[in-house]
């Protein structure tokens, strides 16, 4: 298609799946800051009044997991008055946790394929495939809609936090659509913002009073601001902008809908611009490729483009569990590309050691909650975990990989 409009949506850090997700990351945290070597698979799910934690765990850590759970729900803003009906401080929280698996455990520790090399030894924790994906449309190399959904989404947060609209409150979604030609953005077409608030707005209590407000507010404080370093810029009364199209949205987090674990993982990579494997990230340790291969795909994806070999890139690697090597490696360029697809994967497979082992470390993914004061994937659990200058993550550093793979292709 040379002309077509492409969508993507992000969530406030106080959406009810995005709970769960920082919640299970900040176990996760906690139990690597102390124990490096813990095997977590930790899932979250929290209703009105409730939020319970499960999975398989097993480590040497001790972690008081009731009063971290309710640390991070009341950073998210779920406390007190303004808590509606999910407040941290009085809701139930049920703890049922397992072991990991002996079969699983025993495929990570000892890889069918290993050989005196150590990195051999460590098998990845599940089959599965993963993709990533990166593209010349933004300076961090990410999708144009997906950038821009959560650039909305984290100034909505920043300006709550910070009291600059005192009626926000902490659910809230972003929805971005692009108009592109030719494979190019060339205008932002729609902004949807639906964003919990109080049941009266500065006085104003009619649904329409309110609506009017709130959107008049949105865009001098959230729009405005998270978009003015870019070159394509939403206009005012051209750009189409909608805000809580339903008229109201007071009712939200938790008291409106139930969150689980794992449920935004599109919001998690690419907006739907690129393929996902399946698999979600979050309370899951570096064992899981599901997690760590999926950032080493995004790792290889980014170096290829920064290094100007192709404008757009898409890999994907697959896995079986207990098995060091990826069972294959496959690279899509989308016809941007320098080389073919076939000699591109086997630039890759010559150039990037993606066993399980190997990928954990590279980027240190055991000792990042240690290494940054026992908080580093709680961090990455809301607002992508891709494209973030904002946390200097080690599988976004591409600029040496880059100029590596410059010089072999000059």
């Amino acid at each position: 298609m040379s002309n077509f409009v492409f969508t993507s949506e992000s969530v406030t850090e106080g959406h009810p799946d995005k709970i769960c997700d920082q919640v299970s990351d900040a176990i996760l945290d906690a139990l690597l800051e102390q124990d490096p070597n813990s095997r977590v698979a930790c899932e979250t799910v929290v209703n009105t009044g409730l939020c319970l934690i499960t999975g398989e765990i097993t480590s040497k850590a001790k972690v008081d997991f009731i009063n971290l759970v309710r640390e991070v729900i009341k950073e998210i803003g779920y406390s007190g008055a303004r808590a509606g009906g999910f407040d941290a401080n009085s809701c139930s929280v049920l703890v049922a946790l397992d072991q990991q698996s002996p079969d699983i455990a025993q495929g990570v520790d000892e890889a069918d394929d290993n050989s005196d090399n150590p990195f051999d030894k460590i098998g990845a924790g599940d089959q599965g495939i993963m993709f990533g994906f990166a593209c010349n449309e933004t300076p961090e190399l990410m999708p144009l809609p997906i950038s821009i959904a959560h650039r909305l989404s984290r100034r909505l947060a920043k300006v709550r936090h910070q009291g600059d609209l005192e009626y926000l409150l902490p659910d809230g979604k972003t929805q971005v659509s692009v108009l592109y030609e030719n494979n190019e953005p060339i205008a932002i077409d729609t902004i949807v913002i639906s964003t919990q608030h109080t049941e009266t707005v500065k006085g104003i209590s009619n649904e329409n009073g309110i609506r009017e407000k709130i959107s008049e507010e949105l865009w001098d404080f959230v729009v405005k601001p998270a978009t003015e370093e870019l070159p394509i810029k939403p206009i005012k009364g051209k750009t189409r902008f909608l805000v809580n199209p339903t008229g109201k949205f007071v009712v939200g987090g938790p008291q409106g809908d139930a969150g689980l674990t794992g449920r935004k993982i599109i919001v998690d990579t690419y907006g739907g611009y690129a393929r996902h494997g399946g698999g979600a990230f979050s309370g899951k340790d570096p064992t899981k490729v599901d997690r760590s291969a999926a950032y080493a795909a995004r790792f290889v994806a980014k170096a290829l483009v920064a290094a100007g070999l192709a404008n757009r890139v898409e890999v994907q690697l697959s896995y079986a569990i207990g098995v060091a090597n990826p069972v294959s490696i496959l690279v899509e360029t989308f016809g941007t590309g320098k080389l073919s697809n076939e000699e591109f994967t086997d630039l890759v497979k010559k150039n990037f050691d993606l066993r399980p082992g190997a990928i954990i470390d590279q980027f240190g993914l055991k000792d990042l909650p240690s290494n940054r004061q026992g908080r580093f994937y709680r961090d990455v659990a809301a607002y992508g975990h891709f494209g973030r200058p904002d946390l200097q993550l080690p599988w976004e550093n591409v600029s040496e990989k880059a100029i590596e793979l410059r010089k072999l292709h000059i």
